[in-house]
């Protein structure tokens, strides 16, 4: 665990909310910061009566919203500077691809499922001038989801929270893995049968 990590959860005891909502924010805007441990630490916090869930829930919602707008608008304002700063990172040509094949899908998804590709799915959807209202919607369910899962599994395992936050880090790490491999057959597919279908429509004429 980092210092800056270390630091958040000591605030998280000593300010509460507001301090998980704060690193939540940084975390969503793009800061390596490691949101789902900070849930989890959040629901265990609860679960020992340190925080309260009714304050806790609505707060995280609208922290981590804001800052994947915040990406966004990064995005469409920052526009072409962007794309050519970050597209040949890894992060952004997995995240690409991902949004190429289902853009809602693909925003929905990377709130709690796939959440290492979340924050440059964020600026790709800016900088495709995607529609604000139906990324704001998929943000939200997803990101309900996300804390929603992340606060009860540290409410029910608050005994042993940090070593699930590591498990649950690796079963993230794995999951992009397998939908990267899975987009690049499925992409490889198409390609070889258009390629056929091509080569076909010539030797017929």
């Amino acid at each position: 665990m980092s210092d800056l990590s270390d630091a958040f959860l000591t605030g998280m005891l000593t300010f509460g909310t507001p301090a998980l909502s704060a690193a939540l924010l940084l975390s969503a805007l793009g800061l390596p910061l490691p949101g789902a441990m900070f849930l989890l630490a959040a629901g265990a916090f609860v679960s020992q009566g340190v925080l309260d869930w009714h304050l806790l829930a609505p707060l995280a919602l609208v922290a981590v919203i804001a800052g994947d707008s915040g990406g966004y608008c990064l995005g469409r304002c920052a526009g072409k500077p962007v794309v050519r700063r970050l597209a040949n990172s890894a992060a952004w040509q997995k995240a690409q691809a991902t949004f190429d094949r289902r853009g809602s899908v693909a925003v929905f998804l990377t709130r709690f499922l796939l959440t290492p590709l979340a924050t440059p799915t964020n600026l790709i959807a800016g900088t495709s001038r995607y529609p604000y209202r139906r990324f704001l919607l998929y943000s939200a369910l997803g990101e309900f989801i996300w804390i929603a899962g992340y606060g009860g599994l540290g409410y029910l395992f608050a005994d042993s929270w940090d070593v699930l936050s590591d498990l649950l880090g690796n079963v993230s790490g794995l999951l992009v893995g397998v939908v990267l491999v899975a987009a690049g057959g499925y992409a490889a597919v198409r390609y070889t049968r258009r390629s056929r279908q091509s080569r076909a429509g010539v030797s017929t004429s």
